[in-house]
């Protein structure tokens, strides 16, 4: 009830708070434990610094966004609330150098930026800023600096239409303790990350062949789930022989793979040879397009869980390729994942298949089973198929 007794307490390791008050209170410089359940700013001074948000200038005083009056008070009004947030960041990454876990979980409007300040807390193990919305894209290099950090995540959002893509500096490779690494999904093209010195990271999220290196992968020996985001290319591709390629990952522990891709077709050939060197996986996700599947000696063995998603296959995936797969359990085909019109099950298909999920195949006329196939289905998903 009384904020303001919190500065004579030197000694206090966590505070829990669920109402707002004044962080600059706090005068604990062994805190470890911060978690606030309200938002940083109280209603009333939130209202009272910004009486009019960015979405409703826009919608009711459209026709004054050019009124010199009306912009300077909007601006001076944006500027006060931006200052007192970025006054209270400032205040908690200089006083707090003991903090262990920083974790902003609602998201929400963060200001212009990330302060350089946040460099300063060295002894961070967990650090998540997904769903922050700054206005610049820029994330400081100050970032390099927390050693320590056993989770990243950079899923953070930009509140302007031009500068969406995030710009993320080349020093997380300084963080070798790092265990989980979550990029951002748009990075911009100044972002050129190196990430081969992360030999104790098991989850890597939002890799990107556009601004990541995947040479890199290979020294990932501890990589258990793997999410790609946009086009997969690799470098100094042999496309003469397959297997002349170096292998891209290793075999050890990895046994979830995830690649999505909006920005146009995927290589075959570039997604055959990643395969074949992913030969202990049991999750396979691709949201792609491709049109053919991998042949049957660059999949895993071991796959129990595939999900196809705008793979745009013309030929039977069923007969051809799946079915062989004497482990899998679970099978998504969503969205064009297939686009013929017949498949085939045949009497020794999908042994241990448990669940089938058909959507949006908008092309699907007719499914024939032989007697004796998916002997183990459990549950069945047919939606949209016209």
């Amino acid at each position: 009830s009384n904020a303001s007794s919190l500065s004579t307490i030197r000694e206090v390791r966590r505070i829990s708070a669920h109402k707002f008050f004044e962080i600059q209170h706090i005068k604990s410089p062994r805190l470890r434990s911060l978690l606030f359940f309200d938002e940083f700013l109280p209603k009333e001074e939130r209202q009272n610094a910004l009486p009019l948000t960015m979405a409703r200038c826009l919608e009711n005083r459209g026709d004054e966004l050019f009124n010199p009056l009306v912009c300077f008070v909007f601006h001076f009004s944006f500027s006060v609330l931006v200052t007192k947030f970025r006054g209270i960041q400032k205040y908690m990454f200089s006083n707090f150098n003991f903090l262990r876990v920083l974790d902003y979980e609602s998201g929400g409007d963060a200001g212009c930026k990330l302060p350089n300040d946040i460099g300063k807390l060295i002894r961070l193990r967990f650090l998540r800023l997904r769903d922050l919305i700054f206005w610049s894209s820029k994330l400081p290099s100050s970032l390099g600096n927390l050693r320590c950090l056993q989770t990243l995540d950079l899923r953070i959002e930009t509140d302007i239409d031009f500068c969406k893509f995030v710009n993320v500096p080349n020093v997380i490779w300084k963080m070798q303790e790092l265990r989980h690494l979550y990029l951002s999904k748009e990075c911009s093209r100044k972002t050129n990350v190196k990430l081969g010195t992360l030999r104790n990271l098991q989850t890597l999220v939002n890799f990107n062949t556009k601004n990541c290196y995947v040479k890199d992968l290979i020294n990932m020996t501890s990589l258990k789930k793997l999410k790609i985001q946009g086009p997969f290319n690799i470098e100094d591709f042999n496309e003469a022989g397959m297997g002349k390629n170096p292998p891209i990952i290793q075999r050890k522990y990895l046994h979830s793979l995830s690649i999505i891709n909006y920005e146009g077709r995927e290589d075959p050939r570039h997604l055959s040879h990643f395969l074949s060197s992913c030969d202990i996986i049991s999750k396979l996700s691709l949201n792609v397009e491709i049109r053919r599947l991998p042949e049957y000696r660059y999949l895993s063995s071991n796959l129990a869980y595939i999900k196809l998603r705008r793979y745009e296959l013309e030929e039977d995936p069923m007969l051809k390729l799946l079915e062989k797969l004497s482990y899998l359990r679970m099978l998504k085909l969503h969205e064009e994942a297939f686009i013929g019109k017949e498949m085939f099950c045949s009497a020794q298909g999908f042994p241990k298949l448990e669940s089938l999920s058909l959507m949006y195949l908008g092309n699907l006329e007719e499914w024939k089973m032989d007697e004796g196939a998916m002997p183990s289905l459990q549950r069945l998903e047919k939606q949209n198929c016209s």
